[in-house]
């Protein structure tokens, strides 16, 4: 596994070993130890999640403002532009943004800590996006900051129009209206 920072220096990129021949392939998704050994974290995870979305979906940008989660996403069908936001108010790189493409051809997969808000946008037909977090889902707790923030001006590559939100992302506060970490 090859483990490379962003520039958000707590985000990271994870790229496994993939062993592939005309069969197929075999990777580990997910080992304690590589992780643990790659990054320098320890971490212990609580909950999988899964979900399917179709081309121009967007969703995020989301983070718990009290049980705030850590999460390490991939994808296994499709292709995302995935992105991680600094709400940490004394982090050097408060209000910054990092944006990776994930895919099943990529393999990647990225770490995004606690503190930081995450949104994604399918690029592909439809995308099958999975994520570990660190701490259980708290609707009560959640929160969204809206995906077009101008403060932030994240560069969402490939929307066609108006990207496909949920109710909830629709109603996103601007970034200086969010809660933020300390």
């Amino acid at each position: 596994m090859q483990v490379t920072s962003c520039a958000i220096a707590d985000v990271l990129l994870i790229e496994p070993k993939v062993f592939g021949d005309d069969r197929g392939f075999f990777y580990e998704s997910y080992n304690q130890r590589a992780f643990r050994e790659a990054s320098g974290l320890t971490v212990d995870f609580v909950q999988d999640n899964h979900s399917k979305s179709s081309r121009n979906v967007l969703r995020g940008l989301h983070y718990q403002i009290k049980q705030a989660q850590g999460k390490l996403v991939r994808v296994v069908a499709g292709e995302v532009f995935d992105v991680a936001v600094d709400i940490r108010r004394s982090s050097p790189t408060f209000g910054q943004w990092v944006g990776e493409i994930i895919s099943a051809d990529n393999k990647r997969q990225l770490w995004v800590p606690p503190g930081l808000a995450h949104g994604f946008v399918v690029l592909s037909d439809s995308a099958e996006f999975l994520y570990k977090t660190t701490d259980y889902y708290a609707p009560e707790y959640e929160r969204c900051i809206a995906w077009n923030d101008p403060t932030l001006a994240i560069e969402w590559p490939a929307l066609i129009g108006v990207p496909l939100l949920s109710g909830k992302d629709a109603q996103g506060l601007a970034f200086f209206q969010a809660e933020m970490f300390k």
